[in-house]
C-alpha cells in the first residue's frame, strides 16, 4: 500500500484530525495539485493563507481547476492582480482541455463554443471550426450569457446528431460571502432535460484527465503528490480514482481543515483544524 496515500487518506471519524495528521501529509508531499475556487480564491479575492502556500511549495505546484472560462494565460494574468504568482504552464483547467481534447480528437471539427469569448478563441487557435448551425460538437463550458434561445440552438443541434462535451459538470462553486455561484453543470442540467441527449464526454474533475495532465506538467511522481481541494465530490473523488492522496480544506464534514491558511502554516507550526 502507498504510505502516503494511506496518511492523507480522510480519517474515519472527525475527532480523529489532528495537527500531525495534516502535517505529516504535507511534509511528505513533494507537489501539490491545487484547486482553485473555494481553495485559493472565491471569485476575484484571494483567500488567507493562499499566497503563503504558494511560496511554501514554489516551483512544486500546479493549480488544477474545473475552471472553463479563462485560458491560462488568462488566468495567470488575473491571479497575479490577486497577489497570486502562478506561471500559465502551471495552470490547468477544464475549458482549455476540452478545446485541445476536441483538436486532437477532431481536428477541423465543426463545433458550437457554448462559452466565454477566450474560449471561443482558443477553439480557432487550434484549427476548430466555431459554428452557429450545423455543428459536429457542441462544446458546453460557463457561459454568463445562456439565455432560452442559447438553449434552444443548442437543443437544436443536438437533436440534428451533434455530439455533446462537456467542460465540466459542477452545478456551482463558491463565491465572496458564502454566495453559490452558478456553474457550467446547471446549464448542463437544463440542456439534458430539454434535449434528452447525454454528454459524449466531461472533461473536469473527477474524471482524470486534468490531473493526468498536472503531474505531466510537474513532471510528478503520483506516490509523492498531493491533492488540495474543498470539494469532496471533485477533488476529493478524483483524487481516489487515481490513487493519489488528498486533503480537504472548508466547510465539508470530510475536511481536514477550515482554510487553506492553516495548511501555509510553517512545517514546525500547530495547524489547529476545523470542529466539523
Amino acid at each position: 500500500m502507498n504510505t502516503f496515500a494511506s496518511l492523507a487518506r480522510p480519517p474515519r471519524h472527525p475527532l480523529q484530525k489532528t495537527g500531525a495528521y495534516v502535517r505529516d501529509a504535507l511534509a511528505r508531499a513533494d507537489h501539490l495539485l491545487l484547486d482553485l475556487d473555494g481553495t485559493l480564491v472565491r471569485q476575484n479575492e484571494a483567500i488567507d493563507g493562499s499566497a503563503e502556500l504558494l511560496a511554501r511549495f514554489e516551483g512544486r505546484f500546479a493549480i488544477v481547476s474545473n475552471n472553463s472560462t479563462h485560458t491560462a494565460q488568462g488566468l495567470s494574468l488575473r491571479l497575479r492582480r490577486l497577489g497570486l504568482r502562478v506561471p500559465p504552464g502551471r495552470i490547468v483547467l477544464a475549458g482549455e482541455c476540452a478545446v485541445e481534447l476536441l483538436a486532437r480528437q477532431q481536428p477541423g471539427a465543426r463545433v458550437m463554443v457554448v462559452g466565454s469569448a477566450a474560449l471561443q478563441r482558443l477553439a480557432v487557435g487550434r484549427g476548430l471550426r466555431p459554428v452557429a448551425t450545423e455543428a459536429d460538437v457542441v462544446l458546453l463550458a460557463l457561459d454568463l450569457r445562456f439565455s432560452h434561445a442559447r438553449l434552444s440552438a443548442v437543443v437544436h443541434e443536438l437533436r440534428g446528431g451533434a455530439r455533446l462535451l462537456v467542460a465540466n459538470a459542477d452545478t456551482s462553486h463558491p463565491g465572496p460571502q458564502g454566495r453559490l455561484v452558478p456553474e457550467t453543470g446547471a446549464l448542463l442540467a437544463a440542456v439534458v432535460a430539454a434535449s434528452g441527449v447525454r454528454p459524449w464526454r466531461v472533461v473536469g474533475k473527477p474524471e482524470p484527465l486534468l490531473f493526468e495532465q498536472g503531474l505531466r506538467c510537474l513532471g510528478a511522481d503520483p506516490a509523492r503528490t498531493l491533492v488540495v481541494g474543498d470539494n469532496p465530490a471533485t477533488d476529493a473523488a478524483g483524487a481516489a480514482r487515481l490513487g493519489l492522496a488528498c486533503l480537504l480544506v472548508g466547510d465539508a464534514p470530510s475536511a481536514h481543515a477550515a482554510s487553506v491558511a492553516q495548511l501555509a502554516a510553517p512545517p514546525a507550526a500547530p495547524v489547529q483544524l476545523s470542529s466539523a
